[in-house]
C-alpha cells in the first residue's frame, strides 16, 4: 500500500495544552484543527483541492492576501495520506479506499524538500475535510507513544493502533493516516 499526496495547510501552532499530561509532547502538529487551528475558515472561499487541503503554499498565500487574512504565526505543513481509511463503524472493521472530491481540481505541487515530523490519525466522519486527531483532541498521546509533535513514529504503528481498537470510541470514524511534513 502507498501514501498519496493530499496537499498543504497553514496552521496556527500551539504548544502542548496542560490537559494533555505527557512530557513528551512539546507542540501539536496534528492534521486536525481542534488545537492547532487552520489559518482560516477556508472552505467558503472554494480554493481547496478535492482532499480539502491546498495544492500549494502559494494558493494559501494568495487567498490570505485576497481576503486580508493574517498569516503571522502560522506554519505550513505538507501531507500525504495512506491510500485507505479504516472504518470501525461497521460490524466487520475494514480498510476501504477513498478518493478526492471530483468536483475540485487536485493538482498538488510536491515539495522538493520535506522533513517528516511523524504520522497522525484523523477522523473523517463527514468524508470530506479533516476533523479531529484523537492523539491530541482526546489525549490519547498520554497512553500511546508519540513524539514531541504529538505524532506517531511510523505508518505501521498507526495501522496497528487502529486495528487493535485503540482509537475506538475516541471520535467517530472512519480514520485516515497522514504523514505530516514540514516543507522546505
Amino acid at each position: 500500500m502507498a501514501m498519496i499526496s493530499v496537499g498543504y495547510m497553514a496552521k496556527r501552532m500551539v504548544g502542548c495544552p496542560e490537559w494533555i499530561k505527557t512530557p513528551r509532547v512539546k507542540e501539536i502538529c496534528s492534521v486536525g484543527k481542534c488545537i492547532s487551528a487552520d489559518f482560516a475558515d477556508f472552505i467558503n472561499y472554494w480554493k481547496h483541492n478535492g482532499y480539502w487541503f491546498f495544492d500549494s503554499p502559494q494558493i494559501i498565500h494568495e487567498l490570505a492576501q485576497e481576503h486580508s487574512i493574517d498569516l503571522t504565526g502560522t506554519r505550513y505543513f505538507y501531507y500525504e495520506a495512506y491510500e485507505q481509511e479504516f472504518d470501525d463503524t461497521r460490524e466487520q472493521w475494514q480498510w476501504t479506499s477513498f478518493r478526492p472530491e471530483p468536483s475540485f481540481t487536485t493538482e498538488i505541487v510536491v515539495p522538493v524538500n520535506k522533513i517528516l515530523l511523524g504520522y497522525d490519525v484523523v477522523t473523517f466522519s463527514q468524508n470530506n475535510a479533516a476533523e479531529c486527531s484523537p492523539l491530541s483532541c482526546n489525549s490519547l498521546a498520554e497512553d500511546v507513544e508519540t513524539n514531541e509533535h504529538c505524532l506517531l513514529s511510523s505508518l505501521q504503528q498507526a495501522q496497528q493502533l487502529l486495528e487493535s481498537g485503540k482509537f475506538k470510541n475516541s471520535e467517530p470514524g472512519p480514520y485516515r493516516i497522514f504523514a505530516v511534513y514540514s516543507p522546505e
